[in-house]
């Protein structure tokens, strides 16, 4: 059963070009470590503090080992120490969901 991370961000409100470059970084890694990157997703109207991501995976086993190949990947390494350096995440949430109204028909073009 492939579940759904979902991280919620707290990012500083003078942060959000720096999460977006953060967010662009992880484009290339994170396939490449083992997850299905869906997207990040920058503040744009409303609040100018919250930022999401998501991607898919198997399962929390395979979270794990994916996280520890993140870890090491070159750029992923380089991504972390951004974020540490610039400080613009401010918070960060994950949860683990699963799908549960699927399957969907197909998008009508009206």
């Amino acid at each position: 059963m492939t579940i759904t991370c979902f991280i919620r961000y707290e990012i500083d409100p003078f942060g959000k070009a720096a999460f977006e470059e953060y967010a662009r970084n992880w484009g290339q890694a994170i396939p490449r470590c083992g997850a299905d990157l869906i997207g990040y997703f920058a503040p744009h109207e409303g609040s100018a503090t919250t930022a999401y991501a998501a991607y898919n995976i198997d399962s929390l086993a395979a979270y794990e080992a994916y996280r520890i190949r993140l870890a090491a990947d070159p750029a992923g390494k380089a991504n972390y120490e951004f974020a540490r350096r610039e400080k613009f995440i401010l918070k960060e949430d994950r949860t683990f969901l699963k799908l549960a109204s699927g399957p969907h028909a197909s998008l009508v073009k009206l």
